[in-house]
């Protein structure tokens, strides 16, 4: 069934950062999320996956509210990497991934075969066998992306959660995230929802994009029916011609003035 989202509103206090929102996200999918700043991509991201309760409305997991179902529960279905990530400076990439399997683990907390096994998979998915060892402080920014995904595969989640999964990275380590990502979801049917910060890129990966202006949902569909240039106009304040990229079968625009 998927993942739905019925009539939220989300604040932090007396501050309402989503008026009302509803999507739905079935299984399968790559779903981006796009929209100015402040428009409220990460709190929807957050209480799509629970962080957050909504001041109204509910979230569905397979038809049932995720209110109900308890953290560790929801951990093994819904994987989230935030858009700030920390961890100690001095661990290892096969810790960092070991921690995914924390939801999975029994009395003891011990890792067992089953657990290092799914770890070591995790590792060769995202091409990280060979760093295992490393500390996480000398990986480049993409190989550490890398290896905070291959935490989050290790939750064997069937639905990965990325707010802006390329924020500091350059466009060589950009592509290589998003081009892992779209294999995850290719081979592993694995359900993707990303907040996205470049346009292009959103209709380049995504089979599904909603907008948020202003707390609200005000455009969602294939990209090549959301990226448009009365889109770009009055969401975003850009005038840009809209072309057709024929090799990935999506649509790009290259701005010309702001408006």
């Amino acid at each position: 069934m998927g993942l739905e989202a019925r009539e939220l509103k989300i604040g932090y206090g007396e501050k309402v950062a989503i008026k009302n929102a509803s999507l739905k996200i079935d299984y399968g999918e790559i779903v981006s999320i796009i929209g100015p700043n402040g428009s409220g991509k990460s709190t929807l991201i957050k209480a799509l996956s629970g962080y957050l309760k909504p001041k109204k409305g509910e979230v569905l997991l397979d038809g049932c509210n995720i209110k109900g179902i308890g953290g560790r529960d929801l951990a093994k279905k819904i994987a989230v990497l935030p858009q700030f990530k920390s961890s100690p400076d001095d661990i290892s990439v096969e810790t960092l991934v070991s921690y995914g399997r924390h939801p999975h683990l029994g009395f003891g907390k011990r890792l067992m075969k089953e657990d290092l096994d799914i770890m070591e998979w995790a590792l060769e998915k995202t091409g990280l066998i060979d760093f295992k060892d490393r500390n996480i402080l000398t990986l480049s920014g993409g190989e550490a992306q890398r290896a905070w995904i291959a935490m989050a595969l290790t939750q064997k989640a069937s639905i990965l959660m990325l707010d802006e999964p390329n924020t500091y990275l350059d466009i060589s380590y950009q592509m290589e995230v998003l081009e892992l990502v779209k294999d995850l979801n290719q081979s592993l049917d694995l359900t993707v929802v990303m907040v996205l910060h470049d346009l292009n890129q959103a209709a380049r990966y995504s089979d599904k994009i909603y907008v948020l202006m202003d707390g609200m949902i005000c455009k969602y569909g294939k990209p090549k029916n959301v990226i448009q240039s009365d889109l770009l106009r009055d969401v975003f304040r850009i005038e840009a011609d809209v072309f057709e990229d024929s090799v990935n079968s999506c649509p790009y625009f290259i701005p010309n003035k702001i408006v």
